[in-house]
């Protein structure tokens, strides 16, 4: 059990990648807050960790909101006992299509979820971290942050700020035994958002263009970020902060 004890907030719980991390920290032993603003798709969730065994609490939520924040924190404080680590999972795109036809609404909304969101998680679980003595983010980007494709130009902007605001949190809250890293997933055909990033429906043809790309010759899973972020959830990686663990086949372009 390698996160056993510790109590953890991962958003964007609902479905996908987040369900996987939620999923795979309690079955290794994590008090989990599940977090999603689909409560059917959270609640579902919550359901099955902890059918399995798993100890799950679903808390509904908008994660650019700070009200929603803060009953986050405290949810995981009481169900947890403290607040261990926070899995900033929640995430959204603009379809892919040309930079200019972006519209300022989407633009907003994609920088307040994929950016606010972690600006609004400090603001409420730093505190209490560090009147625990310490903890951990973990924010998910993508490789869309460090090797961007056209078409993706505002949402590959908001993963680039995760990147670089992550390094910067690691190194101001380090003094606080307060670990910050990234996870940079490659795209993953089956996830929600995914005709979005490919501009379109993933046929077999978008399939093929996209698995070209990838070296080890598949998509990543859902359980493939999830073991990363338990790896840095865990105290295998107490000393390990300020990095990007990419979980993407090493893509090439």
């Amino acid at each position: 059990m390698r996160v056993q004890g510790k109590s953890i907030i991962v958003t964007g719980a609902g479905g996908g990648i987040g369900e996987g991390i939620a999923r795979r920290l309690a079955a290794e032993g994590a008090a989990v807050i599940v977090n999603d603003i689909n409560a059917e798709l959270g609640e579902k969730v919550t359901a099955a960790i902890n059918a399995a065994g798993g100890k799950a609490r679903f808390v509904a939520g908008d994660v650019t909101r700070g009200d929603d924040w803060a009953k986050l924190v405290k949810a995981a404080q009481d169900f947890g006992g403290r607040l261990d680590v926070v899995v900033n999972n929640a995430g959204w795109t603009h379809r892919n299509r040309p930079m200019l036809e972006v519209s300022e609404a989407e633009f907003d909304k994609v920088y307040a979820v994929n950016m606010k969101s972690i600006y609004l998680s400090a603001l409420h679980a730093v505190p209490a971290m560090r009147a625990g003595g310490g903890g951990s983010f973990i924010n998910i980007a993508s490789t869309a942050g460090v090797r961007p494709r056209p078409g993706l130009t505002w949402y590959n902007g908001s993963k680039a700020a995760v990147i670089v605001t992550s390094k910067s949190m690691a190194a101001e809250l380090g003094p606080d035994n307060i670990r910050v890293n990234c996870i940079n997933p490659v795209f993953n055909p089956d996830t929600g958002l995914s005709a979005e990033f490919a501009g379109g429906p993933v046929d077999e043809a978008r399939r093929a263009k996209f698995l070209a790309t990838i070296p080890l010759g598949r998509f990543s899973t859902a359980l493939d970020v999830a073991n990363a972020a338990l790896y840095l959830a865990s105290d295998e990686a107490a000393f390990i902060s300020g990095v990007n663990i990419e979980v993407d086949g090493a893509r090439c372009v």
